[in-house]
């Protein structure tokens, strides 16, 4: 009785009374409606809320991952990838019609280097042996020339050249590493679980650049410098103090004029209703350019363009040292948790534990990316990413994977104990708890773009 009277009733249990031996709690209906609801809804529980009446809906374009042809996929790319992936599925789970854009950086003047490189340090067969590695190894070797001999520079100054006057020879090497490129990034991006509606690039809109710039300049805007490169003058005074240049002096097109007229081409295209850049921080000036000079040109639809900035990731690295591609990322998440389970008295046997090791091993990383504000910097740390207990994806993972086995237990005990009655309540009652919590993390898993495994 006097530990009945302790007891204090709340939303949940409406009342508590004492018996001989025994305390009874007498749960509330409207709860055991929510669990209902929370059954038959399923995957939709929790999106339906009267909170989201207010938000508007129509098409999101996310515009993220990005990575650079030829160069590192380093923790950046990962980054945005997985952050660009959630806001998708976010923006996707209540209702609004997403086009998910990979926006690869396939053109200027690295192309350039990367060709000239080709045609003196390139091999075909280890191109199609391992194309990432090798593009990256001529990349490296190329730059490390240039640095000590102009005639490279040159050289790399004049493949750009042809590349953007359409020359046969040069755009068919730039079209191999490009195929080549995608293919292998679309392998690692199936290990993340993520998908593209669209890969894009720097390239496809090299023409319309050329376009941006005759637009700037019949609205007055371009100033030609002594150098001879075109610029836009941003400043409030029209002083030039502050500017943004959109034209080399040799005439080509430079990686701001090319995102204004992917801007301009994607709203005729997909009449979007608002538009996201997942980019690292360091992004922050580009983007308030690219959008101020958008709504010079008269776009008013550029205040629905949002950037969201990411910090960096410190000290990634595997046993094989920096990081250099994604693939090492997951590769090395994969063996270090397919080792820990092995480890652990607590897994149970499984048919593909390389393949719970990688699901989990996923998930550790997204989580350990999104637990403080995503424009902070954080020092990665294999041991306390892969932790089975606090908040990380392990224990996240764990939690799922208890939560779907629960049932086999509670079976097991109606057969053993009998006592039918109670036994029905209790599995109603307890079966819709842990049925409901299971969805509930299930559903904002996926939202996070984390794929639950139901044994561990």
């Amino acid at each position: 009785h006097a530990i009945s009277f302790q007891l204090k009733q709340d939303s949940v249990v409406e009342e508590i009374f004492a018996g001989r031996g025994v305390i009874h709690f007498r749960v509330s209906r409207n709860l055991l409606k929510v669990l209902e609801q929370l059954c038959q809804e399923r995957h939709k529980f929790g999106v339906k809320s009267e909170l989201f009446d207010g938000l508007k809906k129509g098409t999101t374009v996310v515009e993220f991952s990005s990575p650079n042809i030829a160069k590192k996929f380093h923790a950046g790319h990962l980054r945005s990838t997985i952050i660009g992936n959630f806001i998708a599925n976010l923006k996707e789970s209540l209702g609004n019609n997403v086009i998910r854009v990979n926006y690869l950086g396939d053109w200027g003047m690295q192309f350039g280097l990367l060709g000239a490189g080709f045609q003196l340090f390139g091999c075909q067969e280890k191109l199609k042996k391992n194309p990432l590695q090798h593009l990256f190894d001529v990349y490296v070797q190329v730059n490390k020339e240039a640095e000590n001999n102009e005639v490279i520079g040159q050289a790399a100054r004049e493949f750009f050249r042809r590349l953007e006057q359409q020359e046969h020879q040069a755009l068919l090497l730039w079209k191999q590493f490009r195929e080549i490129t995608v293919e292998e990034y679309q392998q690692v991006y199936k290990r993340l679980g993520v998908h593209f509606d669209i890969y894009s690039g720097e390239s496809f809109h090299q023409q319309q650049a050329q376009e941006v710039v005759q637009q700037l300049q019949r609205r007055g805007l371009l100033k030609t410098t002594e150098k001879g490169t075109g610029v836009v003058d941003l400043s409030s005074a029209g002083d030039m103090s502050s500017y943004s240049t959109v034209l080399r002096s040799d005439g080509t097109s430079l990686y701001i004029t090319r995102d204004l007229a992917a801007a301009i081409d994607r709203k005729e295209r997909y009449n979007f209703d608002e538009m996201i850049y997942v980019t690292d921080k360091s992004q922050g000036i580009h983007f308030q350019q690219l959008f101020q000079i958008l709504l010079a040109m008269g776009h008013s639809w550029a205040e629905r363009c949002q950037h969201v900035p990411f910090g960096l990731v410190q000290g990634m690295k595997t046993r094989l040292g920096e990081v250099v591609f994604l693939e090492d990322v997951l590769d090395e998440a994969r063996a270090r948790m397919l080792r820990n389970m092995s480890q652990s008295k607590t897994t149970k046997e499984m048919v593909y534990p390389e393949d719970t090791a990688e699901k989990v091993g996923i998930s550790a990383l997204i989580v350990q990316d999104f637990k403080g504000p995503l424009g902070s910097d954080y020092k990665f740390d294999w041991d306390r990413i892969l932790q089975a207990q606090g908040d990380t994806g392990v224990f996240l993972q764990y939690t799922h994977a208890r939560l779907c086995s629960y049932d086999e237990v509670l079976y097991q005990s109606v057969q053993d104990l009998q006592p039918k009655h109670l036994v029905n309540f209790l599995m109603t009652l307890r079966l819709r708890l842990f049925s409901g919590v299971c969805t509930v993390l299930a559903n904002g898993m996926k939202i996070l773009g984390i794929t639950p495994v139901e044994k561990m």
